[in-house]
């Protein structure tokens, strides 16, 4: 089996809003993964736990060996997970990588399935993977309430009709992007500042001609923290398909 994908040039990018209590167990799973040029990029929005603290000492130890294995990138403003994405993933861009991963701090999304999105990637060509919750094989946390499993598929639905995509998962925040793809999309040219931005950004992606395939993962509860989903983020995910269609006429 060719497992030359194993070298790419990855960067996770995962941003951070009082996530102490999380942060330590998951950059020890994340850099743990067999990928020799994996790199984890924290992106933190002075989290008052001292989550950004937490994330240098960690960054320290990772890097101890020589290895450039772990960074973190300060921001002065909590303005939006859009934002902080669009932050990092211009930064490991600009350090060379190949591959970037968008992944949430809590927990949620499946550490493990990391190599299969990357080989997904290499093997299909594919300019974004996205780790499904609505593909076969996919699913969602038991202990999520009835009510949040119908919200979220109905977001989907919701994006995917106004939008005309295929993609199952479209509002998912678990994705690989190649270089490439991200800077076919101009990062800088995104309007979304919350979790809209994972729609806003994979619509923009297959609008530029770059393919995307599913992979199924299941969708776990965050153990630690609370969730930072407001009524603000709700509302400008519903208006945000709309926006896009217009433009596109």
């Amino acid at each position: 089996m060719d497992e030359s994908y194993r070298d790419a040039r990855v960067t996770v990018v995962m941003p951070t809003y009082n996530e102490a209590a999380n942060l330590p167990r998951m950059a020890e799973a994340v850099l743990g993964l067999p990928l020799d040029a994996l790199h984890l990029k924290i992106v933190d929005d002075s989290s008052p736990d001292g989550t950004g603290r937490i994330a240098e000492e960690l960054a320290e130890k990772y890097n101890a060996d020589g290895r450039y294995r772990m960074s973190v990138l300060h921001r002065t403003e909590k303005d939006g997970l859009g934002r902080a994405y669009t932050a990092g993933m211009s930064a490991a861009l600009e350090e060379g990588a190949e591959y970037v991963v968008q992944m949430d701090a809590d927990g949620s999304h499946p550490v493990e399935a990391v190599p299969r999105m990357l080989e997904a990637a290499v093997t299909s060509g594919a300019g974004l993977v996205v780790g499904s919750r609505y593909v076969e094989g996919g699913s969602l946390d038991e202990d999520w309430g009835a009510h949040r499993v119908l919200l979220s598929r109905f977001a989907n639905a919701y994006a995917r009709a106004v939008l005309g995509t295929r993609i199952h998962d479209i509002t998912a925040g678990f994705n690989l992007w190649s270089a490439r793809t991200l800077r076919d999309v101009d990062l800088s040219s995104l309007d979304s500042a919350g979790y809209s931005f994972q729609v806003e950004l994979k619509y923009k992606a297959v609008r530029a001609g770059h393919s995307a395939v599913e992979i199924p993962i299941r969708f776990a509860e965050r153990t630690e923290g609370v969730s930072k989903m407001t009524l603000r983020t709700q509302l400008e995910s519903a208006v945000v398909p709309i926006r896009l269609r217009l433009k596109k006429k």
